[in-house]
């Protein structure tokens, strides 16, 4: 986000609504207060903006979207607007990551885990100084991969891999006759690439044009000792040669993102997608599948059609093999209250194995 164009000094004296006001208008609070203060600020003013639409059992509920896609579209609408709003709580830190406020906790390895070396005085939002502090318990603390059994621990920045029935279905699928060279294609984390090794590939190269998702997939594969198996290579999309099978799991939904780690949710006009499939054919052994780990999610929000994706399947000289679906396990599946419920209860996982036509 672009730095505030005006910012105001607020302490433990600051009232709620008052720094809510602000918040609205663009004004930025520089905090001068207790930080656990500072936190609590921060609570009062996501309730602030979670209801400030209510007022009172007399209120004209609002018009209901026309579409899935409109319903969408004011999702992320609102939800940006919040994140706008909420990132106006700004606290000051050293050039050694020290915080100078009473009670401020030790974040110096936090932030050098997420920004690097510290270099000179700065300020930034609460919000994502708390962001950096769940990234480091995610770091920390790892994600239990039952298809692996074992842990990943993403780094921050790098989306977790904690939807767990899409490496499932990695796991399950059976494998190209003889395969012994498989690509990871945007590998994130290496999750896909340790399962692929475990499951006796025995070289895996996996690609992704984000610094932190090397470092951390590296780490990750070091800590299983897979790091002799599998590669790792700066690339966008496809490394060269042809490999038996070709894995890869993009983006789900188009669209853009908003913050760098959603560019693991969100691919502008389907660019990965399309590239993927578009040099797919060409990068494939005789005999080998590129699988394909989609969910159909954009589909059930109108953002993109079934017809679509299966005219780039034929524009890419890609014939379909068989196609294995799972429904989703995460709470929002089953969250009525979300405003996109209607598509997440519906929405299917797939994994679509895909050949080189004749």
């Amino acid at each position: 986000m672009p730095a505030p164009k005006r910012v105001v000094i607020a302490d433990d004296k600051t009232p709620a609504d008052l720094a809510y006001r602000l918040a609205c208008e663009g004004t930025a609070l520089l905090w001068r207060g207790d930080f656990q203060n500072a936190r609590q600020l921060l609570q009062a003013l996501a309730r602030r903006a979670d209801h400030k639409g209510d007022k009172g059992k007399r209120a004209k509920a609002p018009k209901p979207p026309a579409s899935a896609a409109e319903a969408f579209h004011l999702h992320r609408q609102a939800q940006s607007q919040r994140a706008r709003t909420l990132a106006m709580l700004l606290v000051p830190f050293e050039a050694d990551y020290t915080i100078p406020l009473r009670r401020a906790p030790d974040v110096k390895l936090v932030c050098n885990e997420a920004y690097g070396r510290g270099e000179e005085p700065f300020v930034s939002s609460l919000r994502e100084l708390l962001g950096l502090i769940g990234a480091h318990e995610w770091r920390k603390n790892g994600v239990e991969i039952a298809a692996l059994g074992e842990r990943i621990h993403p780094h921050y920045g790098v989306f977790s891999p904690i939807r767990g029935e899409y490496v499932q279905l990695v796991a399950e699928a059976p494998l190209p006759p003889r395969a012994r060279l498989a690509f990871d294609i945007g590998t994130g984390t290496g999750v896909l690439a340790a399962l692929l090794a475990r499951r006796g590939l025995a070289r895996v190269l996996a690609t992704d044009t984000d610094p932190r998702a090397l470092s951390c997939a590296r780490e990750n594969l070091l800590r299983l000792d897979l790091g002799a198996q599998v590669e790792l290579i700066a690339a966008d999309l496809f490394p060269a040669g042809r490999a038996d099978l070709i894995v890869c799991n993009p983006p789900w939904l188009p669209g853009r993102p908003s913050a760098s780690i959603e560019s693991a949710i969100y691919d502008p006009d389907s660019r990965m997608l399309k590239g993927f499939l578009a040099g797919l054919a060409a990068h494939l052994e005789p005999g080998g599948e590129g699988w394909l780990i989609l969910s159909d999610l954009a589909e059930h929000l109108g953002l993109r059609p079934r017809e679509q994706l299966l005219a780039l399947f034929e524009a890419g000289g890609l014939a379909l093999v068989a196609r294995h679906d799972v429904r989703p396990t995460h709470p929002r599946a089953s969250d009525a209250d979300d405003p996109l419920h209607a598509a997440r209860a519906a929405e299917v996982t797939s994994l679509w194995r895909l050949v080189a036509k004749a």
